[in-house]
């Protein structure tokens, strides 16, 4: 039952839009079966019944999520998705560091399997790029700030694992965590785009809690 799961964190509410701060571990919208059924999207749901996800992120991911409240607002946040119009910002842990401050990772992306989904480099792949700076450097580690140029999937896992820097906490393409927490250590932490029927300018934040 999720009917008495809290509501995730909304850094802004109006009547057309919410921005959530999805957390690690929790679903972006239900998959199949009883055990399954615990979303952002079902939490969302039992106060906007009418609520649907403009794009998603991957279940381990944390991080800022927009919310179309009308049809309208859905259709328009998806075709600003479509066309690159959405400016998005990550910050990850990864193993190792880089010998420059900043770069770009270019690779085509396909999927390999199924089961678990999982992706790679591939001639005929999707064309993908990630921008990266870096933010700061530990003992073995460092954090990165991450601009995807493209929306494919599990991006910007399979760029950073194919340029020997994985994310720490990736079961599926990363490193161990010297400093366990029983997570992904990848959060999207702001979004930018101009309100689609306003034209204001928007800048959502979130914290990174790693």
């Amino acid at each position: 039952m999720t009917l008495d799961r809290p509501l995730p964190p909304l850094i802004h509410a109006d009547t057309r839009l919410l921005v959530a701060d999805k957390p690690s571990g929790l679903l972006c919208q239900p998959g199949r079966g009883p055990e399954l059924a615990d979303s952002l999207l079902t939490r969302i749901r039992r106060h906007w019944p009418w609520a649907e996800l403009a794009h998603r992120l991957d279940r381990d991911t944390s991080g800022l999520l927009l919310v179309a409240l009308d049809p309208d607002m859905h259709r328009a946040l998806s075709r600003l998705f479509a066309e690159r119009c959405i400016d998005k910002t990550y910050e990850a842990d990864v193993a190792g560091i880089p010998a420059s401050s900043e770069g770009s990772i270019e690779l085509p992306l396909a999927k390999l399997s199924d089961r678990p989904p999982r992706y790679g480099f591939d001639l005929a792949g999707k064309p993908s790029r990630t921008d990266w700076r870096l933010l700061e450097t530990h003992d073995g580690w460092c954090r990165l700030l991450l601009h995807p140029r493209s929306g494919r999937s599990h991006q910007l896992r399979v760029h950073l694992a194919a340029s020997g820097h994985p994310i720490l906490g990736d079961p599926l393409y990363g490193a161990t965590d010297p400093h366990p927490n029983g997570r992904l250590r990848l959060h999207a932490s702001e979004l930018r785009f101009a309100h689609p029927f306003t034209g204001e300018e928007l800048r959502f934040k979130a914290p990174c809690p790693f």
